[in-house]
C-alpha cells in the first residue's frame, strides 16, 4: 500500500498544479496538500467474501475487494453497496496495513451506498468532512482514492453532473461523472481539493460526458454517487439498514435504453419477470398503461406503486406480438440472504 512517500508528494505538487489552473480561487498549495494528506489516510480496503449460496455471487462473485472512506468518529465506514450485498465475512484494511474485521451496518437499494462498521476500535483515523456537489464545478481538478493491497491515489475531472439510470432498475437524480477513468472503482472516495468527500465511485462508463456532449466524442471514465444522497438518510441507515424509498417493487430485469426504446437484456432467475413470461430482447412499451421509452420513465412508472409486493403490469413487444403481462413484484432484499448486522 503507498502511503506518504515520493510518489504521493509528486502526485500532491502535480494534482495542485493542475488544480490552480482550472480552479479561480483555489485553497494555497500548503493548505491543499495538507487536506489531500488527511483525505488519504481517511481510505481504507474493503474485502468481502459473500455467503454460499448468495445469488448476487453470480454478477458480482463471492470474493469483492474495494475501498471505503471513513466518515464517522466510531469508526463507520461509508463505500459502494454492491460490495456489501449478501456478506458473510467483512475486513478493512487500513493505510498502515491493519486489518480488521468488520460488519455490515445497512446496504441502501435506492441510493446504492453500504455502511459498515469496524468490531475493533479504529484508532488513529479522522473521518472526512462530507462535501457537496453544490460546491463543485465541471473542469474542476479532484483526486480519487483507493485502498487495500492496490491502494493508490489518482487526479482525475469533473466533466458532468447529471441523472443516471442504471441498467439493474436503479435511478439517482444527480450523479457526478469524472475523467480519465480510475479502474478500482467500487467504494473508492472522490474528493475536492479542500479534502472534502463528494462521492463513493460505483461505475466505469464509457461516456462520461453524457450523449448531448457538444465533444462529438466518447470520454470514458467514472460514475461516483454524491454524499448529498446521503446526508438525509444517515441516521435512518443506521437505524435501519435500509432508506423507505430502497423498499419499492423490483422485477428481476436488466434493460438498455437505445433509440427511444427500453429492451429486456437479461431476466433473473426466479424474479417476478421470469414468473411472468418476460424474455430477453423483450421491448417495454408501456407500465400499468402508461407509455415508457426510457429507463427513467420506466422505473418510475414501476415506483409509483407504494407497496413493494404489488402486481404491476407491463405491456411488451415480444418477437411480433404485443402482449400484456402481470408481474407479481417483490421487495429485493427479500430475495437475498440477509448479511449479518442489519
Amino acid at each position: 500500500m503507498r502511503t506518504l512517500h515520493r510518489f504521493w508528494f509528486f502526485l500532491c505538487i502535480t494534482f495542485v498544479a493542475l488544480a490552480h489552473a482550472a480552479t479561480p480561487q483555489p485553497p494555497s498549495a500548503q493548505t491543499m496538500i495538507d487536506a489531500l494528506t488527511r483525505a488519504n489516510a481517511s481510505v481504507v480496503g474493503v474485502q468481502v467474501t459473500a455467503a454460499a449460496g448468495a445469488r448476487s455471487a453470480e454478477t458480482l462473485g463471492r470474493e469483492r475487494s474495494g475501498s471505503g472512506v471513513v466518515i464517522g468518529p466510531d469508526g463507520l465506514v461509508l463505500t459502494i453497496g454492491y460490495l456489501l450485498l449478501e456478506a458473510d465475512t467483512v475486513q478493512i484494511t487500513t493505510q498502515d496495513n491493519r486489518t480488521l474485521p468488520a460488519r455490515t451496518v445497512a446496504y441502501d437499494l435506492a441510493t446504492g451506498f453500504g455502511l459498515l462498521r469496524p468490531l475493533l476500535p479504529l484508532r488513529g483515523v479522522a473521518p472526512v468532512p462530507l462535501g457537496s456537489q453544490a460546491d463543485a464545478a465541471t473542469g474542476e481538478a479532484m483526486m480519487v482514492a483507493t485502498g487495500g493491497d492496490d491502494g493508490d491515489v489518482n487526479m482525475t475531472q469533473l466533466v458532468s453532473k447529471r441523472p443516471f439510470s442504471g441498467y439493474w432498475e436503479y435511478h439517482i437524480e444527480s450523479a457526478l461523472f469524472t475523467s480519465p477513468p480510475v479502474g478500482n472503482h467500487s467504494g473508492a472516495p472522490l474528493f475536492n481539493q479542500r479534502g472534502e468527500l463528494l462521492g463513493i465511485g460505483s461505475l466505469f462508463v464509457m461516456d462520461a460526458m453524457g450523449a448531448n456532449s457538444a465533444m462529438g466524442r466518447r470520454l470514458p471514465g467514472n460514475m461516483f454517487v454524491p454524499v448529498d444522497l446521503l446526508k438525509p438518510i444517515l441516521a435512518e441507515l443506521q437505524q435501519t439498514g435500509s432508506s423507505k424509498p430502497s423498499r419499492r417493487p423490483w422485477l428481476g430485469l436488466t434493460s438498455s435504453e437505445q433509440g427511444g426504446r427500453v429492451q429486456v437484456v437479461r431476466v433473473n432467475k426466479d424474479s417476478p419477470a421470469q414468473a411472468a413470461g418476460l424474455q430477453p430482447g423483450d421491448v417495454v412499451l408501456a407500465v400499468d398503461g402508461t407509455k415508457v421509452a426510457t429507463l427513467e420513465a420506466f422505473y418510475k412508472q414501476v415506483w409509483q406503486h407504494a407497496n413493494p409486493d404489488d402486481e404491476i403490469q407491463l405491456t411488451v413487444l415480444q418477437g411480433a406480438e404485443i402482449k400484456t403481462l402481470t408481474l407479481k413484484a417483490v421487495d429485493r432484499m427479500s430475495t437475498m440472504l440477509k448479511p449479518a448486522g442489519i
